[in-house]
């Protein structure tokens, strides 16, 4: 039978059942996927140090034919694993305390790699941090040096070595099955290698860069196959129904402007501009406005709602928890009250007889502005006109709820808001079929917060802090990591805190917040902390997205090393909201965690701190976060990789928009690839 791609794994030499069973668990079913199964990492044999040369306290990478094994005790009962390694220049040994096990997997002739810091103990000695065996004894094929090997992601009955033998067993057979759906002009203008090429370099470099230009072209052909989906999901949006063509009438929203107890912002005047760009097209606005905690979204939304409420339709924003519709509430009256326009509250907790009251008034069409939580997209809501949906803290909500908010009316344009800054390179894939905005300055006016890292050993000065600001009138916030002491015992949790800080600080009123509490007695406590009847608030994260305390000018952060930088960010963002200057004090005593949280103390621009928190964490983490049918980026690099992806956005847009389905010939391969790897690839293109 003649291999084709497509053919089953199975059906590849030296691949039974349980293998081909291991292999489907990472992802490779077909004959074609085992290329598309790039290494993770590559060992230049050129930079391995000699055994001889191993220095004592350094940190060494080096191979070795396994000359002897052995366990030794210790005189402290420890028993510690021993394998003498032999290269051209000499012998050294290897020592991993407390790991007798290996000696079931290190045999004598194995070829290792072993990587870790050299000391003296009886003699000079590594103790790996990491060890790969690269060949067996008698296989002699992988010992040369100059070599570059590809180190596979494995899985458990297959190793990267039998993985590694099993690409370049069937490499040469699988290669002339390529066909690179990009033609040969449209590779020479992004400069990339044919796709046959780039499998050979990425399993069979000769060198390092060798394997990072194959990855390139993989990363751009997975950069540009998302980009792909993106688009043709924004053409189908778009497409769907044409939108409403709003007409800039400059009643409502030149009177708010005039209205206005402070001045616009640069980046606030750009959004405005393009979200009314957006809403006077015939064509549905499906944006995101994405801004740091206090750069002033709501206003953006607010002249949103009214250019919609001064061409007669109702405009709606949906907030995720009760406590920030109400503070919506307050925000937009405050705002509309020189207009003479007042806001309809919509809240899950109001009696029967005022929701049936606030219902009947949106379904005659009487308010204009309608503020709500999910009571909003309840079936026994109508409105008479919704002309405009906007969902705050829209990552909050699922994608179904979304959509129940804008089937409330006929092709609503659409604003989604977010207080969470993500890198633009996370932006672009995870938000691809939305248009973004970003707002980065801040309106002048708002208190500065500074940012100071702390250990334990300050804590009786900090509390000091907080008492002379509750004193004068302000608050405090204190967070924890955790509920009770049982989840995590060397963790001081928020519960038990509680009550001792209540002791502490006796003078003032101490309230708690966590996510195990009832909506109704947690939605109480942050009510009495916003109206100044409790002066410390002592919670959990859950207040990270939430209430607005322009009072609260101290933000304690307890074992500050257990939080990402992005919710460090969005904790800190609960302070400074007023002109008094505010304090965010993280106290960590880890060592380990001091440079990325002393780096977190030295910007409040929620963007820069993004992108820390890409670089520290990786785009697979933070990506997770999005409900939707993407896929996880295998071969790019969201840090280095920006102009790759932006080139595929370019060239992806400019085929969507002369071909949206993908039907012309030299797009079908596209479209093939697509359908074959992305779910919702699938979805997009069944039906052309």
């Amino acid at each position: 039978m003649k291999l084709q791609l497509t053919a089953p794994v199975k059906f590849l030499k030296g691949v039974g059942p349980k293998r081909a069973e291991a292999l489907q668990r990472l992802g490779i079913r077909t004959a074609g996927d085992l290329l598309y199964h790039a290494p993770h990492r590559y060992l230049d044999a050129t930079t391995v140090t000699p055994l001889a040369r191993a220095a004592i306290n350094q940190e060494v990478t080096c191979v070795g034919r396994v000359v002897s094994t052995g366990v030794l005790p210790t005189r402290r009962g420890l028993r510690v694993f021993r394998a003498v390694l032999k290269d051209e220049s000499g012998l050294l040994e290897c020592a991993w305390p407390g790991r007798p096990f290996l000696e079931r997997q290190i045999k004598k002739g194995q070829l290792l790699l072993v990587t870790g810091p050299v000391r003296y103990y009886h003699g000079k000695q590594i103790v790996p941090r990491e060890f790969i065996v690269l060949a067996e004894a008698g296989d002699d094929t992988e010992s040369n040096p100059g070599v570059v090997l590809p180190i596979y992601p494995a899985t458990e009955g297959l190793t990267h070595r039998q993985i590694r033998a099993l690409v370049q067993q069937h490499l040469d057979e699988l290669l002339p099955l390529v066909h690179d759906p990009h033609p040969a002009a449209f590779r020479a203008t992004h400069g990339l290698i044919e796709l046959p090429k780039a499998f050979e370099l990425v399993h069979r470099p000769a060198k390092v860069e060798d394997a990072e230009l194959g990855r390139r072209r993989l990363a751009f052909d997975e950069l540009f196959d998302q980009q792909l989906v993106q688009a043709r999901a924004r053409h189908l949006a778009k497409r769907a129904r044409a939108g409403i063509r709003f007409e800039l009438k400059r009643e409502l929203t030149t009177r708010l402007k005039e209205h206005l107890p402070f001045e616009l912002t640069a980046d606030q005047r750009h959004a405005i501009r393009e979200i009314t760009d957006d809403m006077t097209a015939p064509l549905r606005m499906h944006r995101l406005l994405m801004g740091d905690v206090g750069t002033g979204k709501t206003v953006v939304a607010l002249f949103a709602m009214l250019l919609a409420a001064e061409n007669e339709y109702q405009a709606a924003i949906m907030a995720p928890t009760e406590l920030l519709a109400e503070q919506h509430g307050v925000t937009l009256t405050r705002l509309l009250e020189p207009l003479a326009i007042r806001p309809e509250l919509l809240l899950g907790r109001m009696t029967a007889a005022e929701k049936a009251a606030v219902r009947e008034r949106i379904a005659s069409g009487g308010p204009r502005v309608v503020v709500g939580t999910h009571a909003l997209i309840q079936e026994s809501v109508t409105f008479r006109r919704l002309g405009l949906a906007v969902i705050d803290e829209q990552h909050r909500f699922g994608v179904e709820q979304r959509a129940a908010l804008v089937e409330k009316g006929d092709a609503p344009d659409v604003l989604l808001l977010t207080a969470t800054p993500i890198p633009r390179s996370l932006a672009l894939t995870l938000y691809g079929d939305l248009d973004v905005t970003q707002i980065r300055e801040r309106p002048p006016g708002r208190g500065t917060v500074k940012t100071a890292l702390r250990t334990d050993a300050a804590r009786s000065k900090i509390y000091d802090f907080i008492r002379t600001e509750c004193a004068a009138g302000r608050q405090a916030y204190v967070i924890y990591p955790v509920i009770d002491e049982s989840e995590r015992a060397d963790l001081k949790a928020a519960t038990t805190m509680a009550e001792k800080l209540a002791k502490t600080f006796a003078e003032f009123r101490v309230g708690l917040v966590h996510g195990r509490l009832k909506a109704d007695e947690r939605d109480g406590t942050m009510r009495a902390f916003r109206d100044n009847a409790v002066n410390i608030l002592v919670a959990t994260s859950v207040i990270e997205v939430g209430i607005d305390v322009a009072n609260a000018t101290v933000m304690l952060i307890e074992h500050a090393e257990r939080f990402g930088l992005a919710q460090l960010h969005q904790l800190r963002g609960r302070v400074g909201r007023g002109a008094a200057a505010s304090h965010c004090i993280l106290l960590s005593d880890s060592s380990e965690a001091a440079p990325r949280l002393q780096a977190f103390t030295e910007t409040t621009d929620g963007f820069k701190i993004a992108e820390l928190d890409l670089h520290e964490r990786g785009m697979g983490e933070l990506a997770g976060a999005r409900q939707s049918g993407g896929v996880a980026l295998r071969y790019a690099n969201l840090e280095t990789d920006l102009p790759l992806l932006d080139a595929a956005r370019k060239a992806a847009a400019a085929i969507i928009a002369q071909d949206p389905a993908l039907e012309k010939g030299e797009h079908v391969a596209y479209r093939e690839r697509i359908v074959t790897r992305y779910e919702r690839g699938f979805e997009l293109f069944r039906v052309g």
